[in-house]
């Protein structure tokens, strides 16, 4: 083939390419054998600890009572032994700052004993609270640069774990990290806040119906992770995906998704490999991964676990973007978790799949059989129903940032606009409710005849699932869909638990008042509530196509907010009757709402920065010199055929030079705006005012610069284009 030296290099390196990494050995040590190797689990516990230690660790977890400090020594004496035995030298407070990424500080086991020797040591002090530098943190305004102090908490409710590097172990102890002041600068804390709030408002709703001493209510989430793994010589030649984690560049390739011969294909042995490695390490940490496969673009693969508490959740995503990250490496892969790598393919998300349960009576989202008899089931559902409807800015808020903006509104992701998906068995329980204040049916399930002898007969759901929606109802639990791909869970499920809060605060209040504790008056107050739940919110339901431009004009109709971009959508965080919320139900304040705020916007303006200087670099430095060159040899080729009396055709001169000139006046506008905005880590004096000069200005100066560039790639010899094209990023493996 044609190509650039560096791209024939780099195609060369890929199709010569072969794994270095020791084969699995599963007859050695089967998955399920290995399954929480490396997590200091209630079972490494409950054999390593005094039963009154352990069964006070456990009240703390199981029942959410505070730690007992006296039992710190001990817990720390048995983990630290336990790591020792496994082979870790140090231990590391890891935590979640507002950056999204994660965070830790490693701190060596051994302390000198006066005599030239060392001894192993780790304190119940040393477990409960660590104290990392936070002055290079964003903070949002909390903290001033020189306000440098604060503190990591272990957090009893998510487990320890040894981390393996092929030179040793690291005990890693899941922390809440905020500052001097106990102002939260993390995101975790919030998410335990949540936590907290969502059981209490949970248990006033199971007493009303009967039920005593209920087992501590949580959330949980079982995330699906879409990303792309390409090959690593392909990745170093594109300074934007090192940069910039996506293109910034690139014409589509000639063939694309549109034959939907990706979606559940067979899977590369190369990257099946990759994925049965990365899985074995997620299965050490406990992570319940289940489920992989191709995804819709090409390159893009998926996947994702059983759902878990929430918080435990929200810390195994994280690790699962590491783990996907680290082990594509050994495969000379790179995992890519940007929302859109690559233009004119689908995006990336990472649906959050969310619930409420508890240990007594399981999953409160779940309909049963006959869901217009399960009142308690339609009562947690109208909750959710008016949640999603009173709030839906805030949950359009907490996904919004730069990445997602690529993504969301596209034929490929929900729409911007939040709606609920009930599908046609709720939706027909909720408007026979709207209708006459009760429901008498429910559609069952029926059997899939597919006119084949041989098949057995398949049972056939009462409806069919809807991918168009943000907010879909899939069975027991709720897909929330708009979440982005590199992004951490924690926001997402903050929003979700304190909505439901205040939603299940407002249903207990009224039931409460309106049976005075009186059981047999519940099912006719049950009704009318229901039936004002939906009248006041039932227009946040949608069945139907979410990407078409009739439900865009409907949604309008019905009041629904549509925030496209990440500049409309962040005011919401600092909405008067959204700090009012946070604050009553002691999840954020004030002032941690608006840091995030201000953390958001900024976060968006350096992302853009950062582009846009790239976008720069690469057309100026990279691109112009290709074209120009090819330019010469056209012009040179023009010469020489007048010299030889030959006629020239230059037509392909005429546009190349058309578009050289382009080129350089697109460039040139960027570089002024480059040039007028504010630069630097964390100086962006007005961020919001900032985000949206950046939204509507430098965006649309890149977006001129990339038009011309990818139109040049089409024009351009190959043997002068310098860098990797889709066609090789994508089908090249």
């Amino acid at each position: 083939m044609s190509g650039s030296a560096s791209r024939i290099s780099a195609v060369k390196a890929v199709t010569n390419f072969e794994s270095t990494p020791t084969p699995l050995n599963f007859d050695e040590a089967s998955a399920d054998e290995i399954f929480g190797l490396n997590v200091f689990s209630n079972k490494v516990m409950k054999h390593r600890l005094q039963k009154s230690v352990f069964k006070s660790v456990m009240r703390t977890i199981e029942l959410a009572e505070s730690l007992d400090p006296s039992v710190a020594d001990t817990v720390a004496a048995a983990m630290k032994d336990w790591a020792i035995e496994k082979g870790a030298t140090h231990y590391a407070h890891v935590f979640h700052p507002l950056t999204g990424l994660t965070a830790e500080k490693h701190d060596s086991f051994l302390s000198p004993d006066g005599s030239g020797g060392a001894v192993a040591e780790f304190s119940g002090t040393a477990l409960i609270q660590g104290e990392p530098d936070a002055s290079s943190f964003p903070t949002g305004g909390i903290r001033a640069t020189f306000e440098a102090r604060g503190y990591t908490a272990w957090d009893v409710t998510s487990p320890a774990y040894l981390l393996e590097n092929s030179n040793g172990k690291t005990l890693c102890i899941p922390t809440a990290f905020f500052s001097w002041t106990g102002e939260a600068l993390d995101k975790k804390t919030p998410l335990l806040r949540s936590m907290k709030a969502v059981n209490t408002q949970a248990q006033r709703i199971l007493k009303l119906f009967g039920h005593k001493n209920s087992a501590l209510v949580v959330s949980t989430c079982g995330p699906e992770q879409e990303y792309f793994l390409i090959d690593r010589n392909f990745f170093f030649a594109r300074p934007d995906l090192i940069n910039a984690g996506r293109t910034l560049f690139g014409a589509s390739a000639p063939k694309g998704q549109e034959f939907c011969d990706q979606y559940f294909g067979a899977i590369p042995d190369r990257v099946l490999a990759c994925m049965l490695d990365a899985e074995r390490e997620m299965y050490k940490l406990g992570i319940p991964v289940k489920t992989r496969h191709n995804e819709v673009a090409p390159s893009q693969y998926e996947i994702a676990p059983i759902y878990e508490n929430a918080n435990v959740a929200a810390d195994h995503q994280q690790l699962t973007m590491l783990i996907l990250k680290k082990v594509a490496q050994k495969h000379g892969l790179e995992c890519l978790l940007h929302e859109k790598p690559f233009a004119g393919v689908n995006g990336s998300g990472k649906h959050c799949n969310w619930s409420l349960g508890n240990a007594t009576q399981g999953n409160l989202l779940e309909p049963g059989k006959t869901p217009h008899e399960n009142m308690q089931f339609l009562v947690f559902c109208a909750a959710v129903i008016r949640a999603v409807h009173k709030h839906a800015p805030l949950l359009r808020a907490v996904v919004a940032h730069a990445g997602n903006d690529h993504r969301l509104g596209a034929n490929e992701a929900p729409p911007a606009i939040i709606s609920i998906f009930l599908g046609d068995q709720l939706a027909d329980v909720f408007e026979q409710i709207k209708k006459s204040g009760t429901a008498l049916s429910s559609k069952q399930q029926g059997v899939m005849t597919v006119g084949v002898d041989t098949l057995p007969p398949l049972a056939k759901d009462a409806g069919d699932r809807n991918r168009t929606s943000p907010f879909a109802f899939t069975g027991n639990k709720f897909e929330f869909r708009a979440v982005g791909s590199a992004q951490s869970l924690s926001g997402p499920l903050v929003a979700l638990n304190t909505i439901m809060t205040e939603s299940m605060d407002y249903i207990a209040n009224e039931l409460e008042k309106a049976t005075g504790g009186d059981i047999s008056k519940l099912n006719e107050a049950v009704q009318l509530l229901l039936k004002s739940i939906i009248d006041q919110h039932g227009a946040v339901i949608f069945n139907g196509d979410g990407y078409s431009e009739e439900w865009h004009k409907e949604a309008a109709k019905r009041g629904l907010s549509n925030n496209k971009q990440t500049i409309d959508a962040l005011p919401a965080l600092t909405d008067p009757a959204v700090i009012s919320m946070m604050e009553k139900y002691h999840v954020l304040t004030a002032r941690e709402l608006q840091s995030r705020q201000e953390i958001y916007f900024e976060q968006y303006v350096l992302t853009l920065n950062v582009e846009a200087r790239l976008t720069h670099e690469i057309a100026k430095t990279t691109i112009y010199p290709a074209a120009v060159r090819y330019q010469n040899e056209l012009a040179c080729a023009a010469v020489n055929c007048k010299a030889a009396g030959v006629v020239f055709d230059a037509s392909l001169l005429n546009k190349l030079s058309e578009l050289i000139t382009s080129l350089n006046q697109s460039i040139a506008s960027l570089e002024q705006l480059i040039e007028e905005g504010e630069h630097g880590g964390h100086s962006v004096s007005n961020p919001q005012k900032a985000a949206e000069r950046c939204s509507k200005k430098v965006k649309p100066a890149m977006e001129a610069v990339r038009g011309v560039v990818d139109e040049l790639e089409g024009i351009v010899a190959d043997d002068h284009w310098p860098l990797p094209t889709y066609q090789e990023m994508l089908f090249i493996k």
